[in-house]
């Protein structure tokens, strides 16, 4: 497994087109008791700008991006919004990186102030070049709730908390927890119920969370997800309809490793809104906030991810004077413990590895 983290646009776009679609792994199926939100996201992408360009072009190009924008999703000049930067940063509200409730001429007014601009988050310190837009949701605190699934060597495990959103706390000391192993069924929605939903009043919120929480198992299994976080998930209900369910704020990552398996689908959930035929480009995977690809390990990612075997380049220290030869897998990761256990970690330049029966011309 090789856990890879994805943008929020590209795991919203992914429940959105699966949620309803993927096949129930729960011991009963049941008719899902929700109604999921209409998805809407528009992204501002400059991952191609840098900051050594000139502030002409620079502008130039925040401009063309905003106004790509706006051409393929023309709501988002009739609704208030909500904008953010969509490059794997943690805790943007707190981190003032977080715009909510505003029009579109504000919006893009905040977005040229921050693109293409270094900004910190803790002790990070990044570039700010990808950012997601949506429409703003009011609702009250109290139907805002956390759910979490992730991966272990024993299998699954869903995470509850009946308090969601930026003030949520220590999730892992309050979250109720449902244990999925390997090769077993999900438990009934009664079950899902009466394990992670005990806390909240509503019938109706409970029959629509359990329902949506067997829906997004679904989904994890199926796209091949090692991590899956909402936070919050909002659910509001209407007289006379079913309730509706809105991710509002997502984390989430795939096994790379099971690209051979799921490209395809992960591609397709991508694939551009006016199309009615095709495939969208294959999956994304960037780097952490705060590290930009250098030429040479982007060249290699490119590489990687045109053929089914593994090829890996991260520069850890470009100043490092002890720098290994790529070799397998196995290897590379011996030759790096080697390395660090007689104590210089420090001096690491880089790690990487090539494995899988690359082509000799992939090789060399």
């Amino acid at each position: 497994m090789s856990a890879k983290a994805i943008r929020e646009y590209d795991g919203k776009l992914l429940l959105a087109h699966y949620l309803l679609q993927s096949p129930t792994l729960a011991e009963t199926k049941p008719t899902p008791a929700f109604a999921p939100s209409q998805t809407r996201l528009a992204q501002v992408n400059l991952s191609h700008v840098s900051t050594a360009d000139p502030a002409d072009k620079i502008a130039e190009a925040v401009e063309a991006a905003l106004d790509r924008a706006e051409r393929q999703n023309p709501w988002l000049t009739s609704t208030k919004l909500v904008a953010k930067p969509d490059q794997l940063i943690k805790r943007r509200g707190k981190s003032g990186l977080l715009l909510l409730n505003a029009e579109w001429p504000a919006v893009k007014d905040w977005i040229r102030e921050r693109a293409v601009k270094e900004v910190s988050v803790g002790t990070i310190s990044g570039v700010l070049k990808t950012f997601l837009v949506e429409p703003f949701v009011p609702h009250p605190q109290d139907v805002e709730y956390y759910v979490c699934i992730q991966s272990h060597r024993e299998g699954d495990e869903i995470l509850f908390t009946h308090e969601g959103g930026i003030e949520v706390g220590d999730v892992d000391a309050k979250a109720l927890r449902l244990a999925v192993p390997i090769d077993e069924p999900l438990a009934s929605s009664e079950r899902i119920a009466s394990t992670l939903l005990a806390d909240i009043a509503s019938e109706t919120q409970r029959a629509a969370l359990s329902s949506f929480i067997e829906r997004l198992y679904a989904v994890y299994v199926e796209l091949n997800f090692t991590y899956l976080e909402i936070n919050p998930l909002v659910v509001l209900e209407t007289a006379g309809a079913q309730p509706q369910v809105i991710f509002l704020d997502l984390a989430a990552k795939l096994d790379q490793t099971a690209e051979f398996e799921s490209g395809d689908k992960w591609a397709l959930a991508r694939r551009d809104p006016a199309a009615t035929e095709g495939s969208g480009p294959a999956m994304e995977f960037p780097a952490p906030f705060g590290r930009e690809l250098s030429k040479e390990e982007q060249y290699i990612q490119d590489l990687d991810a045109k053929t089914g075997a593994s090829l890996k380049l991260t520069i850890l220290n470009k100043d490092g004077r002890v720098w290994t030869m790529v070799a397998g897998g196995g290897a590379s990761v011996v030759y790096s413990d080697a390395i660090a256990a007689l104590g210089y970690a420090h001096e690491l330049a880089n790690y990487g590895e090539y494995s899988g029966a690359p082509s000799e011309t992939q090789t060399y």
